[in-house]
């Protein structure tokens, strides 16, 4: 090491090393399966971005990029200024790569942010079957198909069948519920794209324009819309009021200086003639002194005038760039509420195929017959690396992953779909 380095450049190369150690610290300390797993729908990230500033010396920490989110049912990740990033199949370390390298290049950065990517919320597993309670549950890791059945409440009990109808009713419930929110969400976001379009109406999704209850919530999205744009014209307007006074104050100061200007002028030819009458003795010195303290002084003026035009000017130039600012973070504020209604109606989505799955179960499974001894089959449906289903004979001790869909059945009972 070079013991001669300026004390301020070493300080900086250790704030550095110690700086990225840190960050390897953090992305190490994710589980195993964690780095090996390969990324899919529904899975939840927990992303941190910094960087290191080589030329300040210190960390930047890309709070608008940091947070939570969710791999969308296209396999993509979507997070503000990297835009839509394909994560299925992918590790959590290249996603890190791919939002540092993102990063860098959009910006022209010369230091690479460092992206600590981890699982927070592993993609659910479904079980469906004559099983106790069907449905998604989260996944935990280590979990087998004995383990599924045991968080599913074991096979379905009694030969009644009221099982089976309290499903179906519950599920056809829980489908109604997620409609509802899946149509405000759809509306939501169409009123969010006609802000950042620029539009004053809110238009309906083709594909749900005919329902019954969307007109009223495009009326509500849509008093929001004009809400939020009244507002944000009302601020303009007064910016640019004051821009107008400010204006008109400049050419104001601008008349009273050319005035200041002609009466110094007018001052200096009388001071000349007072001058030569001192010189000759025919006036006294006093009055060659006042005319003298009064052109300064009008001179003094001048220069307060300059100034203040000078503080009007820069007034104009904050009211233009407060201007700026307040369109720009609308947008960003639109941009936020976008991802995060996407986010939601994404969730939403998926509820809604499992939903459907389970009110088709639960009204096509006849129960077993009481007192009858069943053999039981395992059958894990899981997708392969090209995204396509594959069944699976599975048995109590097999492993069951994140996505997978486990399917028990009595045998003699009807082909489960």
């Amino acid at each position: 090491m070079n013991r001669n380095l300026d004390p301020n450049r070493r300080t900086r190369r250790l704030l550095r090393l110690g700086g990225a150690l840190c960050l390897t610290l953090a992305i190490s300390a994710s589980t195993a399966l964690a780095q090996d797993y390969q990324l899919g729908t529904q899975d939840k990230l927990t992303i941190r971005v910094v960087e290191w500033q080589t030329v300040e010396g210190a960390f930047r920490d890309w709070s608008s990029v940091s947070g939570e989110y969710t791999i969308g049912p296209s396999g993509n990740l979507s997070l503000p200024f990297v835009g839509e990033t394909k994560a299925a199949g992918k590790t959590t370390a290249e996603i890190a790569e791919t939002i540092g390298k993102t990063l860098q290049d959009k910006f022209g950065l010369s230091d690479r942010p460092e992206a600590s990517v981890e699982v927070a919320q592993f993609r659910p597993f479904y079980i469906s079957g004559d099983i106790q309670t069907p449905g998604q549950y989260a996944y935990a890791p280590d979990l087998t198909v004995l383990k599924a059945i045991s968080i599913a409440g074991g096979m379905r009990r009694g030969a009644d069948g009221a099982r089976t109808e309290r499903d179906l009713i519950t599920a056809e419930g829980s489908h109604a519920v997620l409609s509802d929110e899946q149509l405000r969400l759809m509306v939501t976001r169409a009123r969010i794209d006609a802000e950042l379009a620029g539009k004053t109406e809110v238009e309906a999704p083709k594909e749900i324009a005919a329902l019954p209850a969307v007109p009223g919530m495009i009326a509500n999205e849509t008093a929001i819309m004009a809400s939020r744009q009244k507002k944000l014209t009302l601020r303009l307007q007064a910016l640019e009021e004051l821009k107008g006074l400010l204006e008109q104050e400049i050419v104001s100061l601008g008349q009273k200086s050319e005035t200041q200007k002609r009466q110094v002028e007018l001052a200096r030819k009388e001071l000349s003639g007072i001058d030569t009458l001192a010189q000759k003795g025919l006036v006294v010195n006093t009055r060659v002194l006042s005319t003298e303290r009064s052109i300064a002084e009008m001179e003094g003026k001048i220069l307060d005038l300059e100034t203040a035009m000078l503080r009007a000017k820069q007034d104009i130039s904050k009211a233009e760039q407060e201007a700026i600012d307040l369109k720009n973070d609308g947008e960003s504020e639109l941009a936020v509420e976008r991802q995060k209604v996407v986010g939601e109606l994404n969730a939403v989505t998926l509820k809604l195929g499992m939903q459907k799955g389970l009110i088709a179960e639960a009204g096509g499974t006849a129960p077993a017959a009481a007192g009858t001894e069943q053999a039981i089959s395992y059958v894990l449906v899981r997708k392969d690396g090209n995204g396509k289903s594959k069944d699976i004979t599975a048995a109590e001790d097999m492993p069951v992953l994140p996505g997978d869909v486990l399917k028990v059945k009595r045998m003699g009972d009807p082909l489960i779909q």
